[in-house]
């Protein structure tokens, strides 16, 4: 994504666009309209990698640790930086950048891109003003390099997208309708009101919704298919860690399957024979820990996701009716084969200790809880897999002011009160978080005592457990980051 504004992420999901697909950002400068939707990008699941200047970068930490009160170094911590550096290329996913800097009333970076056979530019905020650049470069204001670049502005690309707005810090929609037709037919300008667009002429209006994305024909690269099945092995957490012999496996076992709208792809109570991973698309569980009425949860996943292995690993019957929400292509592979992918691997006890965890209803509590509502399917999954359930009697200490944590907790029934030098900060209760998640990302004491108040149900999760889960979900370690007072 570039720029991504506020609410890109609602907005994919409602397009249903997995916000997972999402793993680069570029940040080209620190206005609101542009950075705000970046900082929601970086809560979510899965660290990602921004590429920025330092400068803009420095920007971005700065603003973003004054309005959270979160230091910078921290902030940092929650994604990959990757430094953009003007003149030299970049790969990201397979194409090559060219970052440039553009003119504008703070620092800011346009880009080039190249992939296969096609070619794309971003202008970012700048403004495009061939006499004003040359003023500035009588001036002295603009260095020859700068100047050079914005005389010789690579009209030739396939694509073209140019911002338009109001001089001196955008482009006049008026020069780019003086641009030869042969050049304004590649350009499709953005920033700028439909009512400001010209008529008469071959620009092409930015619009909204994912009905007008841009699809632009290529040359597919060597190996497509192979690669594309190898980013899918690549994002699914069960097989993190396997050696790369198990990737030549993984070509050679999988199929694909595809699936309308409405098919029932899982039956409940039938023998598991398949484990499948969604390739694009969602699907929805029903019958999942019904109670006694009948009535239970309805889980979604999405692309990435992945389902049926506790079936063929623990040999239980299927535990939920499977649905397809959307048409769905999904990756499969025969029980056997999978069996025996997973050999020698911690996937069996997982899978049993996540059974085992689900038994208490665990989705539920963490579905529903202040804290946890919200997190992805994948999240809470990854969540139940260090939890472990016990019990303490009214009065137990969980954690004591100025002793370091051994575990954090999360209630699953009962209450918890808050203490600081023998005052009641806060009442916790069921699927609160009860510890400090700084205190114990760094391995700092406590700066309260929790003590349970009635006999109480929790998940208990070792310390270094839970760090490992909040570096990977930076978007969780920022809802655990609760401050009593």
């Amino acid at each position: 994504m570039v720029d991504p504004p506020v609410n890109s992420t609602e907005w994919l999901r409602q397009s249903n666009v997995n916000p997972k697909l999402i793993n680069h950002v570029i940040l080209t400068h620190c206005h609101a309209d542009h950075d705000a939707g970046t900082f929601q990008k970086i809560l979510e699941e899965n660290k990602i990698t921004i590429h920025a200047t330092e400068t803009v970068m420095d920007s971005f930490l700065r603003k973003y640790s004054a309005l959270t009160k979160i230091p910078k170094k921290e902030l940092q911590e929650l994604f990959h930086f990757q430094p953009i550096i003007i003149g030299k290329a970049t790969m990201i996913n397979g194409g090559e950048f060219n970052f440039h800097y553009a003119l504008h009333s703070i620092p800011s970076v346009g880009f080039e891109f190249f992939f296969q056979d096609q070619s794309f530019i971003y202008t970012s905020d700048h403004l495009n003003e061939p006499e004003i650049h040359d003023k500035m470069y009588a001036q002295g204001i603009l260095p020859e390099s700068r100047w050079k670049f914005f005389k010789e502005f690579p009209w030739e690309r396939r694509i073209i997208y140019h911002e338009a707005g109001i001089p001196p810090l955008h482009t006049r929609i008026s020069y780019l309708a003086s641009l030869p037709p042969e050049v304004q037919e590649k350009i499709t300008v953005y920033h700028i009101a439909r009512k400001d667009m010209p008529t008469g002429t071959k620009l092409k209006l930015a619009k909204f919704g994912i009905e007008n994305t841009l699809y632009p024909e290529i040359t597919p690269p060597k190996h497509i298919e192979a690669y594309n099945l190898l980013d899918v092995l690549t994002q699914i957490d069960i097989f993190h860690g396997f050696p790369i012999e198990k990737a030549k496996e993984f070509l050679l076992i999988v199929n694909e399957e595809r699936y309308k709208r409405g098919d029932q792809i899982i039956r409940k109570g039938t023998p598991g024979d398949k484990f499948y991973i969604i390739a694009s698309g969602n699907v929805k569980f029903e019958g999942l820990n019904q109670d006694e009425t009948g009535q239970g949860p309805i889980k979604r996943y999405g692309t990435y996701e992945y389902f049926g292995e506790a079936s063929l690993v623990l040999d239980l019957p299927r535990a939920a009716d499977v649905y397809a929400e959307t048409d769905v292509l999904a990756l499969t592979i025969e029980k056997n084969k999978f069996l025996q992918f997973i050999r020698n691997s911690d996937l069996k006890s997982n899978l049993t200790r996540l059974n085992e965890i689900r038994d208490s209803n665990s989705w539920k509590a963490l579905a529903e809880s202040r804290h946890f509502r919200g997190l992805t399917s994948h999240q809470i999954t990854q969540l139940e897999l260090i939890m472990t359930l016990h019990k303490v009697n009214e009065g137990s200490i969980l954690v004591r002011e100025k002793e370091f944590y051994g575990d954090a907790y999360i209630i699953r029934s009962g209450k918890v009160n808050v203490y600081q030098n023998g005052n009641l900060l806060a009442e916790l209760t069921d699927g609160d978080f009860v510890g400090e998640i700084y205190n114990i990302s760094k391995n700092f004491v406590s700066n309260y005592t929790f003590r349970a108040e009635t006999d109480t149900e929790l998940y208990s999760i070792r310390q270094n457990d839970l760090v490992d889960y909040v570096k990977k979900n930076p978007g969780v370690y920022m809802r655990m980051n609760t401050v009593y007072a």
